[in-house]
């Protein structure tokens, strides 16, 4: 990484939002915080890729994660147990800025509050580093499959491409995601979220003329289909072929 005063603007101003905040440095992850209000502040793993060059006038894909339930009970560090995060902090090579917020122990990303402040975070970090808004990809695994899907549907322009795995969406929500690429994921033996929560929402999709919808079902898998969906190299392909306004 070059030292040039445009990766010092972006660390300071990042650091504005929380002055014990690790500084980030491409390829590793970081823990950072986001004071949202005088009521709300977000903490979250932080990403930059490894071929990150702020000299560059190269703009980057972001990559929001939201973690289960599980992962909300503990130090910001356990968002790094599952998914891109950890893919992240094992030194693999994932070509976005990945943003993977903590969800409080008393919410659920499904809150309005929590999917407002996600929104907010994910301003701050387009403002602060060079992303392409155009391509700006949502994932979750069950809680954050939850929050993916309501997210993308109240917001069904903001991002690229998206991928709720394990999670449950709701079927009214059905005709706002028509035109969102979506590619779901979920076990058929899921006994925590049952696999017709998946499966219906995808018909519901499908119903009302969405033609841009996956559906991988994964036989005799239980709640923890995220292992095998975010071990898929295509998904990742898929993701990267998306943008807002061309969506094919």
């Amino acid at each position: 990484m070059r030292n040039n005063p445009l990766l010092k603007c972006a660390l300071a101003l990042l650091a504005c939002s929380n002055l014990n905040a690790e500084q980030p440095l491409p390829g590793k992850v970081s823990e950072q915080s986001f004071k949202v209000s005088a009521e709300q502040t977000i903490s979250y793993l932080f990403c930059l890729p490894k071929e990150f060059d702020p000299s560059s006038k190269k703009k980057w894909p972001v990559m929001l994660f939201l973690h289960g339930r599980g992962e909300s009970r503990g130090p910001l560090s356990i968002v790094a147990k599952w998914g891109p995060p950890r893919m992240a902090q094992r030194g693999d090579n994932l070509p976005y800025i990945l943003i993977a917020p903590q969800c409080p122990a008393k919410s659920r990303w499904t809150d309005d509050d929590q999917q407002a402040g996600v929104l907010k975070l994910l301003d701050h970090i387009a403002s602060t580093f060079p992303v392409d808004t155009s391509r700006i990809y949502l994932t979750g695994l069950s809680m954050g499959g939850y929050g993916t899907w309501k997210m993308a549907a109240e917001n069904p322009d903001r991002f690229a491409a998206v991928s709720p795995i394990c999670g449950r969406g709701n079927l009214a929500d059905a005709a706002k995601l028509i035109d969102v690429p979506i590619w779901v994921f979920h076990g058929t033996e899921d006994t925590a979220v049952l696999y017709r929560h998946s499966d219906e929402m995808v018909k519901a999709i499908r119903k009302a003329g969405g033609k841009k919808v996956r559906f991988t079902t994964l036989q005799h898998v239980g709640h923890n289909s995220w292992s095998a969906a975010y071990a898929t190299p295509e998904l990742y392909q898929w993701f990267n072929k998306h943008k807002t306004g061309s969506k094919k």
